[in-house]
């Protein structure tokens, strides 16, 4: 669940304790209620530097793991946010789910062609620029254009809405699929964690759940391939930025996924972040744009990892089955690992903003000037 330098890290994350869901600081070996400076982690992440401010200490370190089962997901008011088709694997991916349809029978063989004629170039260029300019009038001329590879190769990147506040769910919760997709697999990421002003805070790790058959028939489905009960995992902790946690280790970072079924099924892929085609200070940027977020906004940085390893008969790819356990890592983030389960039998989202506020001013933690 830590990261390996978990002694050095300042980890900021949320805990189901018996009045109320409560901000906590892992720092030092111990953990600390936070609700003495702020109500929330949006409120919190607004100060200038989180990790220095002094909370009432709760309990050692040891005691939280071994009850991890409380720890809910460490965003609350922010807006989830996330970035599509990052990576040049992810939009031949995406190419492919659109040509064929959503039919996973048929993306072997468009697969094959598309790598041959785009794989290497779409890898080369930079979004946006005149080289990318040119690869897409090669690409329309050859009848081979996308609305995927215009936010791959494009100056505007995707970025949609993922998820309603507070609708995430954190480490060792169960994650959903919807019952009536056929094609779908995990999207282990980093997700960058910004205040109301746009400014990264820290980085934590998620799983942005990916309905190839839907978003493959028509990317007007977009929202309903994405946002459906328990499909957002975000965990375990918000890894604070200081000296020894910057952006450039978000930029280097490895993203490691592991899914193993019940059928004994075991499916592993890395993502790079060295590859991403935009830079994660530009991808925040454009989350921003005009935009403004008065309690902050988190934003997944998009995925290399696009599984092609059949599960079941040969061509038809990976899919999820219920019971399978999922784990994305990376050292400096530790570790999200949730359950498959369908959006349908997943525990239904009913802590919404009405019942936090009024759980909060229960506890009378809204009569400071925040």
């Amino acid at each position: 669940m830590l990261p390996t330098d978990a002694d050095r890290a300042l980890l900021a994350g949320r805990l189901a304790l018996t009045d109320g869901p409560t901000p906590i600081l892992i720092r030092d070996g111990s953990v600390f209620d936070m609700t003495s400076v702020a109500p929330t982690v949006s409120h919190w992440l607004e100060t200038d530097a989180p990790g220095s401010l002094e909370g009432r200490k709760l309990m050692p370190l040891d005691e939280l793991l071994a009850a991890p089962e409380r720890l809910l997901a460490p965003i609350d008011l922010q807006v989830v946010k996330a970035a599509g088709v990052t990576f040049a694997v992810s939009a031949v991916e995406r190419v492919i789910e659109e040509r064929a349809r959503g039919d996973s029978t048929q993306a072997a063989a468009i697969r094959e062609r598309l790598e041959q004629r785009i794989g290497g170039a779409i890898r080369s260029v930079v979004p946006g620029s005149e080289d990318a300019a040119r690869l897409k009038s090669a690409l329309i001329e050859d009848g081979m254009w996308s609305q995927y590879l215009e936010v791959a190769i494009g100056p505007d990147a995707e970025i949609f809405t993922k998820a309603a506040v507070l609708s995430t769910v954190g480490w060792g919760a169960e994650i959903g699929v919807r019952s009536d997709s056929s094609w779908n697999n995990p999207e282990p990421e980093v997700v960058l964690v910004a205040d109301s002003h746009g400014r990264a805070k820290g980085a934590t790790l998620g799983n942005d759940v990916n309905l190839r058959d839907f978003e493959g028939r028509s990317a007007l489905l977009l929202s309903k391939a994405k946002d459906n009960n328990a499909s957002c995992a975000i965990g375990p902790f918000i890894r604070l930025f200081d000296d020894g946690f910057t952006m450039d280790q978000v930029r280097q970072a490895q993203v490691e996924l592991v899914v193993e079924g019940t059928d004994n099924f075991r499916l592993e892929g890395e993502s790079s972040m060295a590859e991403i085609s935009r830079d994660p200070e530009e991808l925040l940027r454009q989350a921003q744009s005009e935009h403004h977020f008065p309690d902050g906004f988190v934003l997944f940085l998009g995925t290399l990892f696009a599984p092609t390893q059949d599960r079941d008969e040969p061509g038809r790819g990976f899919t999820h089955r219920s019971g399978d356990t999922v784990r994305i890592s990376t050292p400096s983030l530790g570790a999200l690992v949730n359950r498959v389960t369908t959006s349908r039998d997943a525990p239904a989202w009913r802590f919404g903003i009405r019942e936090l506020m009024h759980n909060l001013a229960g506890r009378g933690l809204l009569n400071g000037a925040y």
